[in-house]
C-alpha cells in the first residue's frame, strides 16, 4: 500500500500528464496538419524543429525552457509584467516540460492520421457546395480523431516518464514538481529506499502500459476505419 505522500506523488504525475497533452493538443494538431497538408518553403525544417526534442538530450530541452521562462527570459518577463506569475519551481513548469517532450510524439501520430484521410471524399464534398471548415468539421477530422486520441494518449505517456528536462526546468521539489520519475530518482538516493523505489516503479510502468496498449488500440481502430471506408 502507498502512503498518503506517495499518493500524492501519483496524482501530481497525473495531473501533470494531462495538462501537459490539453496544453499541447492544439499546437500539435495544427502542426500536424500543416505538416501532413501545406507545402511551404523550409517545411522540412519545421518538421525537423518540431521532432528535435526526441534526439537532443532531454537536460537540453530544459535548459532552453529555463532561458524561456526566468523572470528574466522572454517568455518569463512577459508572464510576470502581464500576469505576475511565475512557472519556476511550480507544477505548471513540470507540465510545459512534459508537453514539449510530448509534442514529437503527439504531432507524429496526428500527421499519420490526418495523411491517411482519403483526399476523394473532401474533393466530393466541396464539389457538392460544402465549404471548408464544414468538410473538415463533418469528414477530415471524425476520420482522423482515433489517430488524434492515440497521439494524446502516447503524449500522456511520455510526460509520465518525462524526466530529464523537467529537474533541469522546475528542479525537483517534493509536493510540487516531483512527479513519479524524479520521485524515483530521490528515493534511489536515500539509504534504504529500494521498497520505495519498487513501488513507484510499479506504478510508473503499470500506467505508461496501461497508455502504450491504448495508443495502440486507438491506432489499430483508426487502420480499420480507414480501410472500411
Amino acid at each position: 500500500m502507498l502512503t498518503a505522500t506517495e499518493w500524492q506523488i501519483v496524482a501530481l504525475s497525473l495531473r501533470v500528464g494531462l495538462v501537459a497533452i490539453v496544453m499541447t493538443l492544439p499546437i500539435a494538431f495544427a502542426l500536424a496538419w500543416l505538416l501532413a497538408r501545406a507545402a511551404f518553403p523550409g517545411k522540412l525544417l519545421v518538421d525537423a524543429l518540431v521532432h528535435l526534442p526526441l534526439v537532443v538530450p532531454p537536460v537540453v530541452t530544459g535548459w532552453v525552457l529555463l532561458i524561456l521562462f526566468a523572470p528574466s527570459g522572454l517568455i518569463g518577463h512577459w508572464l510576470d509584467r502581464a500576469f505576475g506569475v511565475t512557472v519556476l519551481f511550480r507544477w505548471t513548469g513540470a507540465a510545459i516540460a512534459a508537453g514539449v517532450m510530448a509534442l514529437p510524439l503527439m504531432v507524429r501520430a496526428m500527421r499519420l492520421s490526418i495523411e491517411a484521410v482519403d483526399r476523394r471524399f473532401e474533393n466530393a464534398a466541396r464539389t457538392l457546395g460544402a465549404g471548408r471548415w464544414r468538410v473538415f468539421r463533418t469528414i477530415t477530422l471524425p476520420l482522423s480523431l482515433p489517430g488524434v486520441a492515440a497521439g494524446l494518449v502516447l503524449g500522456f505517456a511520455r510526460g509520465l516518464g518525462e524526466f530529464g528536462a523537467t529537474i533541469t526546468f522546475v528542479s525537483n521539489v517534493p509536493g510540487e514538481t516531483q512527479t513519479l520519475p524524479l520521485a524515483i530518482y530521490s528515493a534511489l538516493q536515500q539509504p534504504g529506499g529500494d521498497a520505495l523505489v519498487w513501488r513507484l516503479s510499479v506504478i510508473s510502468v503499470a500506467l505508461s502500459l496501461a497508455a502504450l496498449v491504448a495508443s495502440e488500440l486507438l491506432v489499430r481502430r483508426a487502420g480499420r476505419g480507414h480501410g472500411g471506408v
